[in-house]
């Protein structure tokens, strides 16, 4: 695989990991065990039947889990770490052949810093949903994180590049939300 698109593909399915973390893992895991993509040396488990059946049962809970209500919240606690985690193995699993500093910085910085940033705003999107809802609207965002997962995960397979873009724009916009929300920066207009 070329090294840029497989630079896409590591963080697109990284960013799902932000998402959900279990679904873009079984994603791989699938695409590998049905021969769609090649793993690095040492990931190749990850395309096993085993390891397909891990990472299937492994999302059933992770899913159901988000359904719970006041769960959801701390499954959030220790799902930011996780993310990140599964981000790095993720996009180092499908990076090919180059440098192993390049390789493991590219994966820490790219896979787990897209990993932490998506999984730290839909934590923050869940917080606010269960202020204002009293977490009667976490179903609602669980939805959102379970597709938008599904959805990453399916589109970095098919179409890196294209998802690698999207996701550049998605955290231009959620830096400018995040901004807003969090420092209050609105545009006033100056007086004259």
């Amino acid at each position: 695989m070329d090294t840029f698109l497989s630079i896409a593909l590591g963080i697109g399915l990284s960013a799902a990991c932000g998402f959900r973390i279990f679904v873009p893992l079984l994603a791989l895991s699938l695409a590998s065990y049905a021969n769609w993509i090649t793993l690095s040396g040492g990931f190749e488990w990850i395309g096993t039947l085993p390891a397909v059946i891990a990472f299937g049962t492994a999302t059933v809970f992770e899913v159901a889990a988000y359904y719970i209500p006041w769960f959801d919240n701390a499954m959030d606690t220790i799902a930011t770490p996780v993310a990140v985690v599964a981000g790095v193995i993720t996009s180092f699993s499908v990076f090919g052949e180059m440098d192993p500093v390049m390789k493991w910085s590219l994966a820490l910085i790219g896979g787990g810093g897209a990993a932490g940033l998506i999984q730290g705003a839909t934590s923050l999107l869940r917080l606010k949903s269960t202020v204002t809802t009293l977490g009667l609207g976490n179903p609602v965002v669980a939805t959102f994180e379970l597709i938008s997962s599904a959805l990453t995960s399916v589109l970095a397979l098919i179409m890196p590049l294209f998802t690698l873009v999207v996701l550049i724009l998605l955290c231009v916009f959620v830096y400018r939300v995040a901004g807003k929300l969090l420092f209050g920066r609105r545009h006033h207009p100056q007086p004259s």
